[in-house]
């Protein structure tokens, strides 16, 4: 399971899967020359929109009324008028054009996920922002079509994504560190002069130059999972620049990457719970065996032993092994929409058939149903990397597992042995940690989710408090899943909704509860924001 904490949607080959302002000077050039030593950014020349690449994803192209332009950014922002590369953007323009707000810029997550082939397919879910608000992604530097980083080929990456993540030999051990050297030899040899180049700090900076080319005198902002570090490490270098902004699905900015992993390893243990927990009080319509959620989870870890031992028919000639079996469990808690799924799949690869919990997990690798790959697990290690200053070695690895698999005997083992992916990387790291102090800031709406597997709920807090005094304000969202917003829960999209719109903040400690299942007759009147959720 790579080290994502990206918004995940279902991707064709599942579907398929189921069916079988600075002081200007003037150069003479017509450009201007701002007091940084940059050009003036242009306004953008929007154009019809072809439909994603594979290396985003693939898919059909948006509908007619999308629109897509290019920016040309600095490679190296210590050389703005060096080398530039460019980066993609998509837009659906407002309805309302007489009450216009601005541009309302979105970063899904990842790192490494493509914005111009998810907000097509997600905007249904932004549509009441659509009113006053242009919607506005982008595939950021390293991803899709903006200079995206390249390391392994479709058939090298269907072999490194089967490989054996948890070995328990020193035979395993070694063919572990060797499979990471072999790819990271190959980002290097396909992609060099990239790397030093695609972290975050970078691509805040993009930001601000696409905030620029839109006309916006803010940033608005939408970031969700790593868009909210992302939006964290643009307040911070722009504070004064920052409009109204929300952070969905929140990464904890006090963590280094071991307690990163072991946060997401806490996570997906406790959605697992419940989960299991679910599937239990269903009584006979849960199709997994075990009375208890303990027992569920008790032989899904058989499960995973079995499969290690003998992995069994996947889709096509591949094989459901140990670690795509685990890699499909993760990708299934991303949300409660996927959990029948789960069910299903984990039910069919404990009969031998493994086709259902391969697609899940080819799912979060962005490999569609043609053996193509997305260009995300490339581009998460390359900008995980050029992040985080931490690299662990063997031993060092080795030592921290028991605290992994305390934490979590379903996802620890795989999570733990994972920190080694930035082990002997090329380019150094920036931070142990990012810095997202912003004082000076307009507010930021922080949502945190109590069930959040790749994101926990705690991340939500520290976030809030390392914005600093008056800037982060907190809402809590107790439901499950990834995110809080894209959950359809009425209470959060009525206090996302108010702020980004009419910039009504919620009141301190704001907190939404999940109204109770009801009847299709109930549900036809919409419910009301559960209490307290103040204005």
């Amino acid at each position: 399971m790579p080290r994502k904490v990206q918004r995940v949607t279902v991707t064709a080959a599942l579907a398929a899967a189921l069916l079988t302002t600075s002081a200007c000077s003037d150069d003479g050039d017509g450009k201007k020359t701002k007091a940084d030593g940059t050009k003036e950014v242009r306004p953008l020349k929007w154009g019809a929109c072809e439909a994603p690449t594979p290396l985003e994803g693939g898919g059909q192209a948006p509908p007619k009324d999308w629109q897509c332009a290019t920016l040309d950014v600095p490679l190296d922002y210590a050389k703005p008028e060096g080398e530039t590369i460019p980066i993609a953007l998509i837009r659906a323009q407002a309805r309302d054009r007489k009450n216009r707000i601005g541009s309302l810029v979105f970063n899904f997550g990842g790192p490494g996920g493509s914005g111009i082939s998810t907000l097509p397919g997600a905007a249904k879910e932004y549509e009441a922002l659509r009113t006053r608000y242009d919607l506005v992604s982008f595939d950021p530097r390293g991803v899709g079509r903006s200079a995206p980083v390249r390391c392994e080929d479709d058939r090298q990456l269907d072999a490194y994504y089967a490989q054996d993540s948890t070995p328990a030999t020193p035979a395993q051990e070694k063919a572990f560190a060797d499979n990471i050297r072999t790819y990271q030899k190959a980002c290097e040899k396909n992609s060099a002069k990239l790397l030093p180049h695609v972290g975050t700090s970078n691509a805040a900076r993009d930001l601000d130059r696409i905030r620029q080319a839109l006309g916006d005198e803010k940033l608005h902002y939408f970031g969700i999972s790593y868009g909210t570090e992302l939006g964290g490490v643009y307040a911070h270098l722009f504070p004064k620049n920052v409009g109204r902004a929300v952070f969905d699905a929140v990464v904890d900015p006090t963590k280094t990457s071991e307690e990163g992993a072991l946060g997401q390893a806490n996570g997906f243990q406790l959605a697992l719970g419940n989960f299991a927990q679910d599937c239990v009080d269903r009584g006979d319509e849960c199709r997994l065996q075990g009375s208890t959620a303990r027992e569920i989870e008790a032989n899904i870890i058989k499960l995973q032993k079995d499969l290690a031992a003998k992995p069994v028919a996947g889709i096509g000639d591949r094989q459901l092994t140990e670690t795509a079996a685990t890699n499909g469990i993760a990708q299934a808690l991303y949300s409660k929409e996927l959990w029948p799924l789960l069910e299903q799949g984990l039910d069919e690869a404990d009969g031998g058939q493994g086709q259902l919990l391969l697609a899940l997990s080819d799912a979060l690798n962005g490999r569609d149903q043609e053996g193509r790959y997305s260009n995300i697990g490339a581009a998460n290690t390359a900008i995980n990397c050029a992040d985080s200053k931490d690299r662990y070695s063997l031993e060092q690895t080795k030592a921290k597992l028991s605290a992994f698999r305390s934490a979590s005997p379903v996802f620890g083992d795989f999570l733990g042995w994972a920190m080694m992916g930035c082990t002997g990387w090329p380019v150094a790291g920036a931070w142990e940690t990012p810095d997202v102090s912003a004082p000076g800031a307009a507010p930021i709406l922080v949502i945190g989710n109590t069930g959040d597997p790749a994101t926990p709920y705690e991340g939500a807090r520290k976030m809030m408090e390392r914005l600093g005094p008056g800037v982060g304000v907190e809402l809590t969202y107790k439901g499950e899943g990834h995110g809080a917003y894209n959950s359809g829960d009425t209470c959060v999209q009525q206090a996302v909704n108010s702020y980004l719109l009419d910039g009504k903040m919620p009141g301190a400690n704001a907190v939404c509860t999940p109204a109770p299942a009801q009847s299709p007759a109930e549900s036809e009147s919409p419910a009301a924001p559960p209490e307290p959720l103040g204005a």
